[in-house]
């Protein structure tokens, strides 16, 4: 048989989707799950959006440019400036979804053997794609005691060195929740001003803060502009995960001018989406007045059950739609395996994400879970309800 490349085997399988062949098992044998495993919201994409497509008549589908329509990008920088960010369509490259704007923009920077700093927990698929470039990720361990707050500055001076590119960081956190301040982010600022470094914030979940002073981008900040670097996504802003577009936001021109040329290796993004995408720039600030209060309460419902079970302990989330909770349970990994394999609760049970995934050191992670809460709210007290009994059956094993 013909052999496969090493990276083939150094590429993680993603923790969020590893317990899916159990997931699948249980539900041909009849039991109802509640996936709060994936962050697929259950939000309705807007409805300009979807009427939009309706109205949509293309005789051919056809290539765009490489980085994207000239009009969808003015769109975005008109979004951007609202936002008090100011770029221009330049500054802007259209790429297919947030993951592939994070693959172009680390292709650009790093060279095999080359660091890349993140704050964990992280999104777990930055480990796939720093191993695609065969970058190296250097953790800087965040605690659920502090409640996953930016670490100090210190650690990461430790930390960086001659082959340091980058430090990735999301905001507000998939999987914490997290929402760093405006002091946070500026020392992050610091950081890349005195050691020469890139910062890429992943902003795709901008709107989804619940309380506190609001988001502050890293392109907010003064003299960043060489240095700063903003991934975002359509996905999650405008429940629209399958659209699949997102982009790469910065002044450096340099870096721009590769990322175009990863953008031209791939020929265009989704023409159709883009026209979408285009016309979800436009979707009314009541959308989002509705879909942050419904967020906001799947949130607090959820912590409120979470925190009355015993032996829980949970980080508490300011935005995005997660949280990161302790369980009383010696591998989170097997815990889960174990609620859809072995139990039920009334011909239900629940799916979480395992921890360890988002962990350099999965040891980290092991008794840890995300919850995503982008189920409806009644779905969501029966989901801590469920919780509930399996943590004490499991225990009680």
């Amino acid at each position: 048989m013909p052999r496969l490349s090493e990276l083939s085997h150094r590429m993680p399988p993603s923790p969020i989707r590893k317990l899916v062949p159990y997931a699948d098992e249980a539900k041909k044998r009849g039991i109802k799950i509640y996936h709060l495993n994936i962050g697929q919201p259950d939000i309705e994409t807007p409805e300009n959006v979807r009427r939009k497509l309706k109205e949509i008549d293309l005789k051919v589908l056809a290539y765009t440019k490489s980085q994207g329509t000239d009009s969808y990008r003015a769109k975005l920088a008109e979004y951007y400036g609202r936002h008090g960010i100011d770029v221009s369509p330049e500054d802007i490259i259209v790429t297919t979804g947030g993951s592939e704007a994070l693959l172009f923009t680390i292709g650009s920077i790093a060279d095999p053997g080359d660091e890349i700093i993140i704050p964990e927990p992280y999104y777990a698929n930055y480990n796939s794609f720093v191993t695609m470039y065969r970058v190296k990720v250097v953790p800087i361990p965040s605690s659920i005691d502090r409640n996953f707050a930016l670490p100090p500055v210190e650690e990461f001076e430790k930390v960086i060195t001659p082959r340091t590119k980058a430090i990735l960081y999301s905001n507000p956190s998939n999987p914490t929740g997290y929402v760093y301040t405006r002091e946070e982010v500026a020392k992050l600022r610091e950081l890349a001003l005195k050691h020469d470094i890139f910062i890429i914030s992943d902003e795709v979940y901008r709107e989804f803060i619940y309380e506190g002073s609001g988001h502050r981008s890293i392109l907010h900040e003064p003299g960043m502009e060489a240095h700063g670097i903003m991934v975002d996504s359509v996905s999650k802003r405008y429940s629209m995960c399958g659209a699949r577009i997102g982009c790469v936001v910065s002044k450096n021109k340099d870096l721009m001018k590769s990322v175009l040329k990863f953008a031209q290796a791939r020929l265009s993004p989704p023409a159709l989406e883009q026209i979408l995408a285009e016309e979800a720039v436009d979707t009314p600030q009541s959308y989002f007045d509705r879909v942050i209060g419904e967020y906001k309460k799947r949130r607090d419902i959820l912590i409120e059950g979470l925190s009355a079970i015993e032996g829980v302990k949970i980080g508490y989330p300011k935005g995005a739609f997660y949280l990161m909770a302790e369980l009383p349970v010696d591998d989170a990994d097997e815990f889960a395996k174990w609620m859809l394999s072995e139990f039920d609760d009334k011909g239900e049970t629940v799916m979480v994400a395992p921890a360890s995934g988002f962990y350099s050191d999965p040891a980290l992670g092991r008794k840890q879970v995300r919850i995503a809460y982008v189920l409806n709210t009644k779905d969501l007290e029966r989901s801590v309800e469920i919780l509930e009994k399996a943590l004490k059956a499991y225990n009680a094993r």
